[in-house]
């Protein structure tokens, strides 16, 4: 007789996602995940058969919470320009307050597994895209409110809000100047 599951899938798959994000996919080991889940060898392969398939777990998690954060962010009311303002200062501040300067577990994947895997490349790109288009909708809304000029391809307006958060991060990564990020923030939402 099997022996019931004396954990949360669910729980196990947040706590995987921090230890994929803290250490990467390739560097992170199964032991890595047995002390940073506190599930045993077995029953983490017993549930997730793979360290592969709980990465991938992992990194729908990951773009669940962008999803939400994102749905919110459209939901907001006001002026589009400080909207997208607070939007990328939050991810500045996110970045600076984290000890280990994680970034984005989504970017973090696109670099380091991306391009061999089409399962976490299709992962990263649904995530990215969930950014862009939140950031378009945005955009459109400021041009209908005529803040933002018409004439202005709104997609490319968003791709280019999504560099800037991606930027962020990157920079983010390898400096505590607060002045560098924010010079980002500043340049982009000046752009639009």
């Amino acid at each position: 007789m099997a022996r019931p599951r004396e954990f949360d899938p669910d729980t196990v798959v947040d706590a995987a996602m921090n230890v994929f994000w803290d250490g990467g996919y390739t560097a992170t080991s199964t032991d890595d995940l047995c002390e940073g889940t506190g599930v045993g060898r077995s029953s983490l392969y017993n549930t997730f058969t793979s360290k592969r398939e709980l990465y991938g777990k992992a990194l729908r998690r990951y773009g669940d919470r962008t999803r939400s954060a994102q749905a919110e962010l459209v939901e907001r009311t006001g002026p589009v320009r400080p909207i997208i303002r607070d939007f990328l200062t939050d991810a500045l501040e996110a970045q600076l307050a984290d000890p280990g300067r994680r970034g984005c577990l989504a970017l973090n994947a696109a670099v380091e597994v991306g391009n061999s895997d089409d399962d976490v490349a299709a992962l990263v790109r649904d995530d990215f895209e969930t950014i862009v288009e939140t950031m378009r909708a945005l955009i459109e809304r400021g041009q209908r409110t005529g803040e933002i000029a018409a004439d202005r391809d709104a997609h490319a307006l968003a791709r280019l809000t999504h560099s800037a958060l991606t930027g962020i991060h990157v920079v983010g990564r390898v400096t505590a100047r607060r002045e560098h990020l924010t010079d980002i923030v500043d340049a982009l939402v000046d752009s639009l």
